[in-house]
């Protein structure tokens, strides 16, 4: 471990016979090995940044890459030191299953930021049963989100946050069935794609919504344990397993190579950091001046990418927001200021409002919206640890108490 730029200061007040010390760490930076060892049932909070962790003394620990140089906050106490990583993106493999159903709960927050209008839109719904009524058949508990970023106005994001419901739930062909196994969870899949397709055709379709209206969509089905997400554009998906942010979403954007090649194999061009020299983005719902007849393929598609994973005990919370959070925090900071607030107030609402407040002290030059989703009922909130500092007290005999009064009095 290196460590740099470290100071040590105390300082000293007289309370009758007592100096109160407290000792203050400043580090500006740690340099760490690139692979590091998480195991598996440790708090992630923590961990010993002067011990190397080798995969052949832990069996059991699976492996995260972090970069380089991180940088950390610690604070000194008597039994050891806190950490606090800023990581881009963090990849773990699963962790334990578990078969416990999630309490789901949720709370979000939008804001203008430094634009003239909000063109952000989003959907939360915690009991997809009670809003669908007779059309939900399903053996298991449901939860509905989504972020819808506009561009071009807002008018493109408006309609499909409005229609959302009937894209995704009516018109969209869901599968029935008594039992989830896989052959549904494909199918599930399958009907989230067709529902980008429908929303993007019904935009093409709407004379309201001009053809140089556009949005970005992202979507998070929770069925029971298992987590669908869906996303065309750069909203973005991070999930928070036991403190440690896994990011859901492939951000689609001209940097990104995959997409970068799938544009210019369809005759698109990369100008200036933009699609065309036009957009930002390379999927997007609406958009319809630059895209091929329906059924063709375009360079700018409105075609998503969907993941499903089943959700574990150590699963926290999810975070769904527009890149106007993303642009200007990493994963991990935004899991962290989450994970805080839910620990002081355990309000996702709250949660979420701070998380938009965060990235707008950080300068964003967007709009804002951030959907918080709790996967662990208020029972098993775990207890923040007290910040207050640890003092020393210490005894002085009454000339040393008088000289340190002189001492003092004379400065």
């Amino acid at each position: 471990m290196i460590v740099k730029n470290s100071t040590t200061a105390a300082k000293m007040v007289v309370v009758d016979a007592e100096i109160l010390c407290q000792p203050n760490v400043s580090v500006e930076y740690i340099g760490v090995s690139t692979a590091a060892t998480v195991i598996g049932d440790e708090d992630l909070d923590f961990f010993d940044v002067s011990a190397t962790a080798t995969s052949s003394s832990r069996p059991k620990s699976r492996e995260f890459r972090s970069a380089d140089l991180v940088s950390v906050d610690i604070s000194r106490s008597d039994s050891g030191v806190r950490c606090s990583t800023n990581t881009q993106t963090t990849i773990i493999d699963s962790a334990r299953s578990s078969n416990v159903i999630p309490a789901i709960r949720s709370g979000s927050y939008t804001d203008i930021g430094p634009r003239r209008s909000n063109e952000d839109e989003h959907i939360r719904v915690d009991d997809l049963s009670a809003q669908l009524g007779s059309l939900y058949n399903w053996p298991l508990p449901g939860a509905f989100y989504a972020v819808f970023d506009g561009h071009g106005g807002s008018d493109a994001a408006a309609y499909v946050r409005t229609n959302a419901m009937r894209f995704f739930f009516e018109d969209a062909n869901l599968p029935q069935t008594s039992a989830v196994d896989q052959a549904f969870l494909e199918e599930l899949e399958s009907s989230h794609f067709r529902a980008f397709l429908i929303a993007d055709q019904a935009l093409a379709d709407e004379c309201s919504v001009d053809a140089y209206c556009g949005t970005t969509a992202i979507t998070a089905l929770v069925l029971g344990r298992h987590l669908v997400v869906a996303n065309a554009g750069d909203c973005r998906a991070v999930l928070c397993r036991k403190g440690v942010a896994v990011q859901l979403s492939q951000d689609h954007r001209p940097t990104c190579l995959a997409e970068r090649q799938r544009v210019e194999k369809l005759g698109g061009i990369i100008e200036y950091g933009c699609l065309n020299g036009d957009l930002a983005i390379t999927r997007a719902l609406g958009d319809w001046y630059m895209k091929l007849p329906f059924g063709s393929a375009s360079p700018l598609t409105a075609e998503p990418e969907v993941k499903q994973m089943l959700l574990t005990e150590d699963d926290e919370f999810m975070i769904l927001g527009c890149d106007g959070i993303w642009d200007v925090m990493s994963n991990q900071d935004a899991v962290n200021v989450v994970r805080r607030e839910l620990r002081l107030h355990n309000d996702p609402q709250q949660s979420a409002r701070e998380l938009v407040n965060q990235a707008l002290c950080k300068d964003t030059d967007d709009n804002l919206t951030a959907i918080v989703v709790c996967f662990t009922s208020p029972d098993h909130r775990t207890s923040v640890p007290s910040q207050r500092p640890r003092f020393r007290c210490c005894n002085l005999s009454e000339d040393a108490r008088k000289k340190l009064q002189s001492l003092l009095g004379s400065n």
